[in-house]
């Protein structure tokens, strides 16, 4: 199920993300460490150069001193230098692995969806969660979350050091305070929706790149490459509009603090100046002049933290806006549970069984109704019926990639719902009429990159469904380049290929749905003799529009409107004359019947 974004509040979000920091907390201590000496390290230089300035106006001056602290500020600034260096590099590699973290975490939730759910989301918008919306993740870690303690240390060891060079500044200081509260807290509202705005808007210009490069050959072959350009315009509008309103929301802030920065410098400086000059109170308390420079080298190094939690702010709300959308995927659970202990299928004879098995896409409009059978192990059983009578969806229903509504599907007198899912998904190997092949090389796309299998496993395979055909005649041969999709093969050659990947990972049940539509003649004269070769592997489920297909299957079951309205062999269906055979006579014989 997934969260609301109104139940991702600031503190479960901070929680969550802080819980993946936690494991690299030794990286971090090291971190923090020298981001305490680097603080006081900072804050020393105010002091050496006040003294420095001191011993300029002595009139005794001693100037191999001069030079001794000059030298000591120089070594406090490039040892300053130095840990940065080093805490930068840290961060960056501690940050790099939780983000690897983080991705991996994604990327396995959105592979433990079911197809339904996998349907309702554009590739795109998935993409996004697992690349771009990762990567704004990977500043906070690597600057926000230090850099702020680092900031907020800056800040109190600053306001120390000016109580105790002038406690009455110090605190016409604080009169700013609650200005900053108040104008953080308008940002933070405004921004938060901004960055929300402009994540959701960065999905929809993903998914509609990715799903209109996927379908150019359409958009060129029906000449809609103006009204793509129009539909992309609006989604990048879209997107514009809402990062010119994150960028206006930071553009504002940012000019706020320094203007609040400027407005206390001068107020220092009229203050301390006017008392100095008109009543000579900062002489009489021994304030000089001196310690005025170094009290408004304090404000700088003040206010310089102020603005730069202020950059770590905006990355913040960037970062936790991103959260939102990474934890939302992380914790959408597959549809499809499992239950505790499941069964792990190992000897499978391949008998299936349907029992008033009733299912529905959409509630209450039911695809399947009370649909009854039982295919024996060994046993070829092919599935007739006109488009959307329900055919498919028995054949996705056997490996769980729905779950029924009401009835059982038994193997090997096991209900499904009690088996292990990727044990009964291993055992069932499915040829489908999309064929979707990697990038890659022939012998990848066949083996899946499953290490287990050999390259003369692959050959015999290949071999056996006839694939060697075509693929002895390339190039490179097994090594040869498969293109995204597999866009330099037909579809025959693509069917052969997923025939090839299905004997290869040796099911014991395999279900054909179309997989033998749109091919040349050629091609299906190879394919029909691998059919013939892989109904003597295991049990076998077919789908398929030509009834040539199916003729020697065992039993053929007829489906119409989501309910089994035949049953027999090839030849029994003809003698029965009813809705096959009319189908049979459609196809093969004009419609005089």
């Amino acid at each position: 199920m997934i969260r609301r974004q109104s139940e991702f509040n600031d503190s479960t979000l901070s929680k969550r993300l802080l819980a993946y920091g936690y494991k690299h907390w030794k990286s971090f201590l090291a971190v923090f460490i020298m981001m305490i000496i680097t603080t006081v390290v900072g804050l020393l230089s105010p002091l050496i150069t006040g003294k420095v300035i001191k011993l300029l106006e002595d009139p005794l001056l001693d100037f191999i001193k001069v030079i001794y602290w000059i030298i000591f500020l120089g070594v406090v600034v490039f040892a300053s230098v130095i840990l940065e260096v080093i805490l930068s590099y840290i961060l960056q590699k501690t940050g790099q692995r939780i983000i690897y973290e983080v991705r991996e975490n994604v990327f396995s939730a959105i592979e433990s969806y079911s197809i339904a759910q996998m349907k309702e989301t554009p590739a795109g918008k998935l993409v996004t969660r697992v690349t771009t919306d990762t990567n704004t993740l990977n500043e906070m870690y690597t600057s926000v979350i230090i850099n702020v303690l680092k900031n907020v240390l800056t800040i109190v060891g600053v306001l120390v050091a000016m109580f105790i060079v002038s406690t009455k500044l110090t605190l016409y200081i604080l009169l700013f305070t609650p200005v900053l509260v108040i104008v953080s807290y308008i940002f933070r509202k405004y921004s938060r929706r901004a960055y929300r705005e402009v994540r959701k808007n960065v999905s929809n210009v993903n998914s509609f790149i990715s799903e209109n490069i996927s379908g150019m050959k359409v958009t060129k072959v029906f000449g809609q490459e103006e009204k793509k350009y129009k539909d992309f315009h609006v989604e990048n509008t879209n997107l514009k509009k809402s990062s010119l309103k994150e960028i206006l929301a930071f553009a504002i802030f940012r000019p706020s603090i320094y203007v609040i920065y400027i407005l206390a410098v001068i107020m220092v400086l009229w203050i301390g100046g006017n008392e100095a000059i008109q009543n000579n109170i900062l002489i009489i308390t021994g304030f000089t002049y001196v310690e005025l420079i170094v009290f408004y080298q304090y404000i700088d190094k003040l206010f310089n933290p102020l603005q730069q939690l202020a950059e770590q702010f905006n990355i913040l709300q960037s970062s936790l806006a991103s959260a939102e959308r990474i934890f939302e995927a992380i914790d959408k659970k597959s549809d499809i549970i499992e239950v505790e202990n499941p069964i792990e299928l190992t000897e499978i004879k391949g008998k299936i069984e349907f029992k008033n098995v009733w299912f529905s896409y959409i509630p209450g409009e039911w695809i399947l109704k009370d649909v009854s059978f039982t295919v024996e192990p060994n046993e070829t059983v092919a599935f007739v019926g006109a488009t959307g009578s329900g055919k498919s969806t028995i054949l996705t229903l056997i490996t769980r990639n729905y779950d029924i509504q009401k009835g059982s599907i038994f193997i090997d007198g096991v209900d499904i719902k009690q088996v292990k899912i990727s044990s009964l998904r291993k055992a069932v190997g499915q040829m489908l009429q999309d064929v979707f092949l990697f990038s890659g090389t022939v012998s990848s796309n066949i083996a899946l990159r499953d290490e287990d299998i050999t390259e003369d496993e692959i050959i015999h395979a290949a071999t056996y469904v006839n694939a060697n055909s075509f693929i002895e005649k390339l190039p490179n041969k097994y090594d040869e380049e498969v293109k995204e999709k597999g866009a330099n093969f037909s579809s025959g050659q693509r069917q052969l290929l997923s025939f090839a990947r299905t004997i290869v990972h040796t099911p014991k049940i395999l279900i054909l749905d179309e997989a033998t539509a749109n091919i040349d003649t050629e091609t299906e004269n190879l394919i029909q003799d691998s059919l013939k070769k892989l109904m003597s592997i295991g049990t076998m489920l077919i789908v398929a529009h030509r009834l040539s297909t199916i003729q020697h299957a065992d039993k053929i079951i007829v489906i119409e409107s989501g309910k089994i309205i035949e049953e027999g062999t090839h030849q029994q269906l003809l003698k029965n004359k009813g809705h096959y055979y009319k189908l049979y006579k459609l196809q093969y014989e004009g419609s005089d019947i």
